[in-house]
């Protein structure tokens, strides 16, 4: 029996050794497209040389709604929406839209490849990753800012960062060691710095600290994918310089003297559809009665929308009467109209995972997205790019590179998820995350 126990002993201790001894960078490119690292004219130099390396996707499938924080969270915890708990970028608010976004991670129903490695005692580190406000990381300038107020109309983001670090004086280090002192017009997303500071904050947190984990979300492409849509000068320029903030980080972990010891997780959270027209399926319920934009209280149903997709709301789940109403409203469109999205079934949307408490979505077709309004026509031009949509079509998947310790060299696959990341970061670090919606690639580890 002593023997048992010493051998048991003996195997948690290695097993726990080689846990230590493992580093994974996972970088989250917002908005990351295949043909990025596929198509040399991109110029991702630095990427292509790291998927040359190691394995990448033809495509990953996101989550529905296709947008940031519901797509992170399927990333870091292996399941989707409906299970995770976050629906959208910004909590559902019948009763009037205060600006605020899903920024706390108690509000994560599962386990998170961040929570499994504390429990490990293994060091984390999170910069800028969405919902990570009270993160477990052991190092985390969380995404999050300042909603504007009457003395100041834009969001403000220091403050907000310096007050939710962990540990506290985090960003002070930080600005003391990486980026030097900043100001909120380092934040703004007109300029490619925000990509870089981050990169440098990550690249300091590595070289200082050398988490086994470090996530890190670069935010840039998408600003100006939506700005300029799928391509453009501006969409150019912030690719590149996404593949210039990845040099900084690689460069950091061979400074730090881990490269030996480290993976490489390269992915995104969802693709681009090029826009010209917005839906405000709102003002339809509005015309019905059953949504007073000037007395929200009193709301029967709402659509909460997030670019290509929508979701409606009802008051009362059981409200099969004003269901059908909704439906029939879309239903009467001109044949013209109708053209313009997709009814999804709530079946559809027990399928890909989606928001539980949703009674149908809408998915737009390409060239449209929807609108939040309640008041004006209910089509109305647009310009740019967005994403939300369903992820059932090649334009919104995402990408995945992977290379470092561990992965083969020259595997492909042609087709992913988002919800697969997470159990690959468990096998390197032996994480034992439970079991999720994702699968496992035995394929692309080295034996």
């Amino acid at each position: 029996m002593k023997k048992t126990i010493l051998a048991l002993c003996t195997f948690l201790m290695l097993r726990s050794a080689s846990a230590q001894d493992q580093h994974v960078i996972l970088i989250s490119i917002d908005g990351l497209r295949p043909e990025f690292y596929k198509d040399p004219t991109w110029n991702m130099v630095n990427l292509r040389q790291g998927m040359n390396e190691g394995v990448y996707s033809d495509g990953v499938d996101g989550v529905f709604p296709t947008v940031t924080y519901p797509s992170h969270t399927s990333m870091i915890s292996g399941v989707k929406p409906a299970k995770h708990g976050i629906q959208g970028n910004t909590p559902f608010e019948p009763n009037g839209v205060t600006g605020k976004w899903n920024w706390y991670y108690d509000s994560i129903k599962v386990p998170t490849i961040f929570s499994q490695a504390k429990i490990k005692g293994l060091s984390t580190a999170s910069v800028f990753w969405p919902v990570s406000v009270g993160n477990p990381a052991t190092y985390c300038i969380p995404e999050f800012w300042n909603l504007p107020t009457k003395e100041n109309k834009k969001k403000t983001f220091i403050e907000a960062l310096r007050q939710n670090a962990v540990p506290r004086g985090l960003y002070e280090e930080l600005e003391q060691h990486a980026v030097g002192k900043l100001d909120e017009s380092d934040f703004d997303a007109d300029y490619l710095t925000l990509d870089e500071n981050m990169a440098r904050m990550s690249g300091y947190i590595i070289r200082k600290y050398k988490p086994s984990l470090l996530a890190v979300h670069l935010v840039m492409a998408d600003h100006f994918e939506h700005e300029q849509g799928r391509d453009g000068d501006k969409v150019r320029v912030a690719v590149a310089g996404v593949d210039r903030a990845i040099k900084t980080i690689r460069e950091a972990v061979q400074r730090a003297g881990i490269e030996d010891r480290t993976t490489f997780i390269i992915t995104g959270d969802h693709g681009f559809v090029d826009i010209h027209t917005s839906i405000a399926p709102n003002t339809l319920l509005v015309q019905a009665g059953l949504y007073d934009p000037k007395k929200p209280e009193n709301w029967k149903a709402c659509f909460h929308t997030s670019g290509g997709g929508s979701v409606l709301r009802l008051r009362d789940n059981n409200d099969k009467q004003t269901k059908e109403k909704v439906l029939q409203l879309l239903k009467s469109l001109p044949a013209a109209q109708q053209k313009s999205f997709l009814i999804k079934t709530r079946e559809e949307l027990d399928a890909v995972g989606g928001d539980p408490d949703a009674a149908f979505a809408l998915s737009a077709q390409q060239g449209f997205a929807f609108s939040g309004a309640t008041t004006g026509n209910l089509m109305r031009p647009a310009q740019g790019g967005t994403h939300g949509y369903f992820p059932d079509f090649k334009e919104i998947r995402t990408g995945f590179v992977a290379f470092g310790k561990g992965i083969k060299k020259g595997v492909v696959i042609p087709q992913m998820s988002l919800v697969d990341v997470a159990p690959i970061i468990s096998k390197l670090l032996q994480l034992d995350m439970p079991a999720g919606d994702g699968m496992l690639f035995e394929g692309i580890f080295k034996k």
